[in-house]
């Protein structure tokens, strides 16, 4: 059983990853605090900052979910998938938590504590504890890489569960899956977010901690395990066309609940309880009609190759990597030229391209560098993570797929 390549899920992810590092960005003028902000944050940047919380990341285990599905397939076995999948994510976290988010910490100890020590004194003493005298006696933190060991530990789940249960099993979860159509499609994910956002967990929010981060988990391994499954369902994709122009009126409508309840006074006029609910809710809007629209436009719109998609979907992952270090610094640096707003915002953003495309072109050209910064040995063949590609055996055999480049829209 073969799944085609879904380009438009590549687009998606693309854009995913695109609005994630204009988020970050966007955290250095928000009112709310991070690793380092400008002298006068902006307080307008919650209105933008609020478009694309909710529901962002989880796109992104969506998308990730699905891609998962596809190279186990291309695998020749199971233990061969948890191979290649730990040496793709494991070997650049590691890398990243030694040497990439540890500037991230120097400056913000910098700026909150007006730590004296040089970076290579914070980095052997405060990070490696190769020396005595460390402030913080703190272990390297994933920070922005989070993600990743997410990623790892829910693409191992299939893999015992595929060890450990009958075949039959997955087979027939695999079929419930695939008759999630109609109105299921809309209303049982939305309703699961709004049980764990209002009921479950209400208030909390994810640590993005994986070993201590049950409302994270609740919510990102249900959209992981969706587009796990949806890899093997092409006859849901007519559902989500069908339901699209309705995830836009769901991510409208509970936009204006958040910024009604955060921003606009709604706690002034309704029981706390009540407001809380209704913002809750409004995530939930937000988080599944987002993800209908947009799965609906990669499908319907996005489904096509492009010249720069092969690049971008490999370039990506060392982009995330890197990203979040380039901004905390350069934001950190031009602090002492006390500049306009639009200014740092252009110089953040000219930074940020161009050091995320440096860290890659470079890196992707160094053979040994290639793996620590997410990309394949040179000598293999381009796997364009993560590819979406052929499937493992989960789903009833037989099932019909799509041709070869033929989008799946209505049916």
């Amino acid at each position: 059983m073969r799944i085609e390549r879904h380009y438009g899920l590549d687009w998606l992810r693309v854009g995913a990853f695109g609005l994630l590092i204009l988020y970050h960005i966007g955290l250095y003028f928000g009112p709310w605090g991070w690793h380092v902000q400008t002298a006068n944050p902006l307080d307008w940047m919650v209105y933008p900052l609020f478009a694309t919380s909710p529901w962002r990341m989880t796109l992104l285990f969506v998308v990730s979910g699905y891609a998962t599905r596809a190279l186990w397939a291309r695998s020749d076995s199971s233990l061969g998938f948890l191979q290649s999948r730990s040496l793709r994510l494991l070997v650049p976290l590691g890398f990243g938590i030694l040497l990439i988010t540890p500037p991230q910490g120097w400056v913000e100890l910098k700026v909150a504590e007006n730590y004296a020590g040089s970076y290579l004194h914070y980095w052997l003493v405060e990070v490696l504890h190769l020396a005595p005298g460390a402030v913080r006696g703190a272990a390297p933190t994933l920070s922005h890489l989070w993600f990743v060991p997410y990623i790892w530990l829910y693409a191992t789940l299939p893999i015992v569960a595929s060890a450990l249960l009958p075949r039959v099993v997955l087979e027939k979860a695999q079929a419930l899956f695939a008759r999630m159509t109609g109105w299921a499609m809309l209303i049982l994910p939305l309703a699961w977010l709004i049980l764990v956002r209002a009921v479950i967990f209400p208030g909390d929010m994810p640590s993005n901690q994986p070993f201590h981060d049950l409302p994270g988990h609740t919510l990102y391994m249900p959209a992981f395990f969706f587009g796990f499954a949806l890899a093997a369902a092409p006859n849901l994709w007519p559902s989500i066309m069908r339901w699209g122009k309705a995830g836009w009126a769901m991510l409208g409508i509970g936009y204006a609940a958040i910024l009604w309840t955060e921003r606009l006074g709604a706690r002034d006029v309704l029981p706390l309880s009540l407001a809380e609910a209704i913002e809750r809710t409004g995530y939930s809007l937000m988080s599944w009609g987002a993800i209908l629209a947009l799965l609906a436009l990669a499908n319907g719109k996005l489904n096509r190759d492009g010249a720069w998609r092969r690049t971008l979907t490999e370039a990506v992952f060392p982009f995330y990597i890197i990203h979040q270090t380039i901004i905390v610094v350069v934001g950190w640096y031009i602090l002492r030229f006390h500049l306009h707003p639009a200014a740092e915002f252009a110089i953040l953003l000219a930074a940020t391209a161009g050091g995320c495309w440096a860290f890659y072109l470079i890196g992707r050209e160094i053979g040994w560098l290639r793996p620590l910064i997410g990309l394949q040995p040179k000598a293999e063949p381009p796997e364009e993570e993560p590819g979406f590609a052929p499937a493992p055996p989960l789903a009833p055999a037989g099932r019909p797929l799509h041709r070869p480049g033929a989008p799946i829209t209505r049916g």
